[in-house]
Parts: C-alpha cells; sequence; structure tokens
C-alpha cells in the first residue's frame, strides 16, 4: 500500500499514529509490538475527536514514569526488542536520528547523548507506535507533500530557541519544507525523525486508486485552521512501480556472512536480494550487496545491511519495476502438493515444493517439476 501525507499544520509523532490508527491499524498489533519491547506503566488508546469541525483520531498516550530526560542509549534499548523485526528497525533508526542529531549539536558521541525533551517513555510509545502500524497496513511506500514550519519561539532545556529548534532542523535535513504562518513548534524531533526512519519521499500525490482518508489530530490549536494531519492510503496502479536498490560494495564480510545476509534481508520484506563479485583498488576482490525494496522498507533493509556487515555507507537509487499480472495454483504430484505460478508467457512450478517431492518420490528434480507442470497444463 502507498501512503501519501500532507502535513498543513505539521507533524509529530502522536498526529502520526493517530493518523494511522484512523487509517484502519489495528490497535491491538500496535499494543503487541509496544509490548514486545519491555516497557511498563504504559497505555495507548485512540480516541475520536472533532477538530474545528474535521473528525479525527487522537492517539492518546499515557506514560507512569514522566521524566523527559533519560540517555538515548536507554531509548534505543527498548526499541530494539518490539516484534517484528521491521517494526523493530524502522523505530530504532528513528531514535538513532534523534541521537544523531544532538549529538552534533553537543560535539557529543550518539551513544552518550542525554535526550532532555525527547527522552520521556511516550517516545518510544510514539516511535514503535507508528512503525507497527505501517507494517500493520502493509505500506510499502510513504510520500508527502512539503511540511509547514511555525515560527516564532520555542522553550526548551537550553532556553528560549528559535523555531523550529535547532534539533528539529538537522533532523529535516532533505525534508521538503514550507514556511507558514503558524505560531511556535509545527514539527517535533519525534515527528521528524520518523519521517526520516520512515523514507518518506516528497512528492504531489503519486499515480495510485485512492483509499481511505483519515486525520490524526494535534494538541495545539491555532486560529482558523484545523491541526490535522491529513493522511491517505493507495493501491499501486497495474504496471510500472517504483522500487528502491540499496548496495554497497564489502571486501572483508565471509561468504557465509552474505549468505545469512541475503536471507534475512528477503525474511524481512526486501523484493529481492542478491550479491555480485566486483574488483576493488588495489585489485582486491570484493562482492556487491544488491537489495531491491519499496520506498517504504529502505530504512529497515538498510539497518541490516548496516549491522550484518559492519559497512560504512550505502549507496541507493530508484529504478522503475514492470510487474506482470501473476497467479497461483496448486497440483498434486504423488501425493505431494506443489505450487505453480502462472505469468502471462509461462508457469513455473515452486522450486522447495519440487525439491521436498523430488526426496521423497527418490525422483530427478527434473522429473517432478515437468510432472508438476503437465498436472497444471491438465
Amino acid at each position: 500500500m502507498i501512503l501519501w501525507l500532507n502535513p498543513a499544520t505539521g507533524v509529530s509523532g502522536d498526529m502520526l499514529l493517530g493518523a494511522l490508527l484512523g487509517l484502519g491499524a489495528r490497535l491491538g498489533a500496535v499494543r503487541s509490538a509496544i509490548a514486545a519491547t519491555g516497557l511498563t506503566g504504559w497505555s495507548l488508546a485512540a480516541e475520536q475527536v472533532q477538530v474545528d469541525g474535521i473528525a479525527a483520531t487522537r492517539a492518546v498516550v499515557e506514560v507512569d514514569d514522566d521524566a523527559p530526560e533519560r540517555h538515548a542509549a536507554e531509548l534505543l534499548d527498548l526499541v530494539s526488542r518490539a516484534q517484528p523485526e521491521p517494526v523493530a528497525a524502522v523505530a530504532v533508526s528513528a531514535i538513532r536520528a534523534i541521537a544523531e542529531a544532538e549529538g552534533a549539536l553537543h560535539d557529543r558521541d550518539p551513544a552518550e547523548v542525554h535526550l532532555h525533551e525527547v527522552g520521556g517513555l511516550d517516545t518510544v510509545v510514539d516511535a514503535v507506535g507508528v512503525a507497527a502500524a505501517l507494517h500493520d497496513l502493509a505500506i510499502t511506500e510513504v510520500h508527502s507533500a512539503p511540511i509547514a514550519l511555525g515560527s516564532g519561539t520555542v522553550t526548551c532545556a537550553h532556553g528560549v530557541l528559535p523555531a523550529p529548534a535547532p534539533a528539529t532542523l538537522r533532523l529535516l535535513a532533505g525534508a521538503a519544507v514550507v514556511g507558514a504562518d503558524l505560531p511556535g513548534e509545527t514539527v517535533t524531533p519525534t515527528g521528524a525523525a520518523l519521517v526520516s526512519a520512515m523514507g518518506v519521499r516528497f512528492t504531489p500525490p503519486p499515480a495510485m486508486t485512492l483509499g481511505a482518508t483519515a486525520y490524526g489530530a494535534g494538541t495545539k490549536r491555532f486560529p482558523q485552521r484545523p491541526n490535522v494531519l491529513s493522511a491517505s492510503l493507495g493501491s499501486p496502479r497495474a504496471g510500472a512501480e517504483t522500487m528502491v536498490v540499496v548496495e554497497c560494495t564489502v571486501d572483508d564480510v565471509t561468504g557465509e556472512t552474505l549468505g545469512h545476509v541475503v536471507q534475512r534481508l528477503l525474511e524481512s520484506g526486501a523484493a529481492d536480494a542478491w550479491t555480485s563479485p566486483a574488483t576493488m583498488k588495489k585489485s582486491r576482490p570484493a562482492h556487491v550487496l544488491h537489495v531491491l525494496c519499496a520506498p517504504g522498507r529502505e530504512a529497515a533493509l538498510s539497518e541490516i545491511v548496516l549491522t550484518e556487515t559492519g559497512a560504512l555507507g550505502l549507496r541507493r537509487h530508484e529504478v522503475q519495476r514492470t510487474v506482470l499480472p501473476r497467479r497461483t495454483t496448486t497440483v498434486d504430484v504423488g501425493g505431494h502438493a506443489i505450487r505453480v505460478k502462472h505469468g502471462p508467457h509461462r508457469a513455473k512450478p515452486e522450486h522447495d515444493d519440487v525439491a521436498t517431492a523430488a526426496r521423497a518420490l527418490g525422483l530427478p528434480l527434473r522429473t517432478v517439476a515437468e510432472m508438476a507442470l503437465n498436472a497444471a497444463r491438465e
């Protein structure tokens, strides 16, 4: 599914979460992902409200321990336990982005950064909650209109600063923004970090079949301007679709590790993953690890590549993939079920099913594959 956001009054973690719950993300699935972190003393509810005449969903987050300050390492440890794994990867990316932004501002190692306003446990609920809602809605691409930035000042642990706050501006690097006649902070650090972690692409509404639209309620009130985040779901139109290729070149990773990484990437939502041989400088033999994925999966899969290989950087580029219609049938060969994938030009039995049947029947792989194709034709 495709998600398109219109942050005309800004964006925050709770606005994003409210909008996604309004689109149909299951509250139970979101709560389960948060519970997997081991966090205690929290609650999450979805409340239907009216914001200046607009029906919206407010994500109501409460925590028993409402201390606003913690070390980033503590929050990272919590969100890394979220389940399933793609949810944890997005949440970790968001919290790590906050730590890196604060570290750069104060010339500190991100691992040692002490977070102030965003160090509360509600940040864990927001980050994991948004990641879990994206996963539950099977969102693979996130697009957005430019984010509205307010003006004036914001009060924080370091005093009264111009709005947007310095950390927020760092987190928004690369994002499309637009000035708005709105007072104070319209984008929170958590909202900006989640925009980055989700791999948002700033475009007009993409080509899609439009589905549901929902509104996430903000807590501020603006004169004659409903403070809501508009979020729309759409399904890709048949034919070409935009995908992302993430890749890195490594010369110090074993074949066993590369095989493990490829398998893990496929299990975590990559459309495809593979390696190709390469020769680096000084004629060193190496491998290029390639990952093909939907834009919405890019952050989580990049995190897997970096942590598993130890690579110091990645390359990415968009590609256009043409997808032909296909269907799957199941045939019986010697009492064994074999799935057969049918496209416009050919049919192909699933290798794993064929291999299992061949071992059980004591027949060559190619013989069982041909028997499956004949059964499918019949």
